[in-house]
């Protein structure tokens, strides 16, 4: 498995940049993990949009799918252009009906649901599912090939299960929407002190930190994890790259 961060902003991408988005690969497959404000312009850094298998939605804030719309028209345009493309499916919870109602679009886009309780074949990869503490419905992934395990937390609060459903990952992607003593649980986020407790139950070979706050010094985010977690950890950043 081959994972490169296309995005990585909490609510909103700095200049040139990009909010959750993850392109996941093997051999040829191809299949994108969020899809937020800024991503479709900055996939274009490392893949062609034609060459998307699909892509993959934890849940429908804007910072997560604001550009499955722009995908959308980018298919349709390509298909009238008579440009060859892969097939496209997006993945999504239903949940919310109505949103999930509208991945799908024309006859340029499938959708395909994806519940808790049932593990997923997309691909060369296996997912399962964790519902997030979080204002909307949110699902954490537990990504599995070839005896290797990535783990996204989506936006969550932190919660013991979450620890549970990480254990033992190769690689752990969490967010770290604010700094030691921020008030951000609320909101169904974690801080680095909670990113850290979570990595220290969980135990992951790398721990990634993500969805990353516009104010401080993301330094200081490492330093408060490190207090809690002694492994290996990593602070997100536009084209970091992992081969698994």
């Amino acid at each position: 498995m081959k994972l490169t961060v296309v995005g990585y902003w909490h609510g909103y991408p700095e200049k040139g940049e990009a909010t959750s988005g993850y392109l996941l690969e093997e051999n040829d497959f191809k299949l994108l993990i969020d899809c937020g404000s800024g991503v479709l312009s900055n996939l274009h850094s490392y893949c062609a949009l034609t060459d998307l298998d699909g892509i993959i939605l934890s849940h429908y804030h804007h910072d997560h799918l604001a550009d499955i719309g722009a995908y959308q028209y980018a298919r349709i345009i390509n298909k009238g252009m008579d440009v060859d493309m892969k097939e496209s499916t997006i993945y999504g919870h239903s949940d919310d009906e109505q949103a999930f109602a509208k991945l799908a679009y024309q006859n340029v886009v499938k959708s395909q649901a994806y519940q808790e309780q049932t593990s997923k074949n997309i691909g060369p990869f296996t997912f399962t599912f964790k519902k997030t503490d979080h204002p909307v419905p949110c699902y954490a992934m537990r990504i599995e090939s070839k005896g290797k395990t990535i783990v996204y937390t989506a936006d969550s609060s932190f919660f013991p299960e979450l620890a549970e459903f990480a254990n033992g990952a190769d690689l752990l992607i969490t967010e770290c929407s604010g700094y030691k003593g921020d008030q951000i649980a609320e909101f169904g986020h974690m801080t680095s002190e909670t990113a850290g407790q979570l990595a220290k139950q969980a135990k992951p070979i790398k721990l990634v930190l993500s969805h990353l706050p516009h104010k401080g010094n993301h330094e200081q985010l490492r330093q408060e994890v490190a207090k809690h977690y002694t492994g290996e950890v990593i602070l997100a950043s536009s084209g970091l790259t992992f081969s698994l």
